[in-house]
């Protein structure tokens, strides 16, 4: 019979502590995990999956965990782009908890007030939350903030990821939700508006900062790209 040597040895006693394991045994890889590593041609990443690079204001209300972007319970902080953005197509991929709420700014200036005001906000809710049974139209999940409502019924339950696509062109903004157009507005056809106690002025922008916008609650955005239009 051959006798191993100790290289060999020690090989086969290194293969049995590396950690792989049986194929039976393989560990299920969960959803926060799966980052995109390639974008579409045109697309470049929004998010790197691992810090706040390229982001900008309340970061202190913001962090990255397990490849996402994880706006803390709690916090209501915005988390403004460090560029501004004009006409673009901007995909992500949010989840929220039972009765969530953020939202994504556009053209939006960085001010006192919120991106729903300074710019465009594109709701994020758990719609079918009791607590949200009486909001108005125009608030729910895909809708222009208190400007233009989004078609409803196309969101995921709490606790399952959503993919969100934003298409803004002159003053044309598509939403697209899970695969389906839920708005498609002319906002050169939309206001005056008032948010609260003070007019909506950035409706009508050509460009602004990508925004987040929470709400004291715990929301999470992965695999964020932009691609900007000629």
């Amino acid at each position: 019979m051959r006798i191993p040597s100790v290289l060999t040895l020690f090989a086969l006693l290194m293969a049995g502590t590396s950690g792989c394991q049986p194929e039976s045994a393989a560990p299920v890889v969960t959803a926060p995990e799966q980052v995109a590593t390639a974008t579409e041609e045109g697309f470049v990443p929004l998010f790197d999956g691992k810090s706040l690079a390229g982001w900008q204001g309340r970061t202190e209300d913001y962090e990255a965990v397990d490849g996402m972007l994880v706006c803390k319970a709690g916090c209501r902080g915005n988390l403004y782009t460090e560029r501004q953005y004009s006409d673009f197509v901007l995909r992500l991929e949010y989840r929220v908890g039972p009765g969530g709420n953020n939202g994504v700014g556009i053209r939006a200036a960085i001010g006192k007030e919120n991106p729903a005001s300074t710019g465009m906000e594109i709701q994020i809710l758990d719609d079918d939350a009791p607590k949200y049974a009486k909001l108005k139209p125009e608030q729910y999940t895909g809708s222009i903030y208190s400007a233009v409502a989004a078609k409803r019924g196309y969101t995921r339950p709490p606790g399952e990821w959503n993919a969100m696509e934003i298409r803004a062109e002159g003053p044309n903004i598509r939403v697209t939700l899970n695969g389906t157009v839920i708005v498609d507005a002319d906002m050169d056809k939309v206001g005056p508006i008032r948010i609260r106690d003070h007019w909506a002025e950035g409706l009508h922008n050509k460009s602004g900062y990508i925004a987040l916008c929470g709400h004291k609650d715990r929301v999470e955005f992965r695999n964020m790209e932009i691609k900007e239009l000629k």
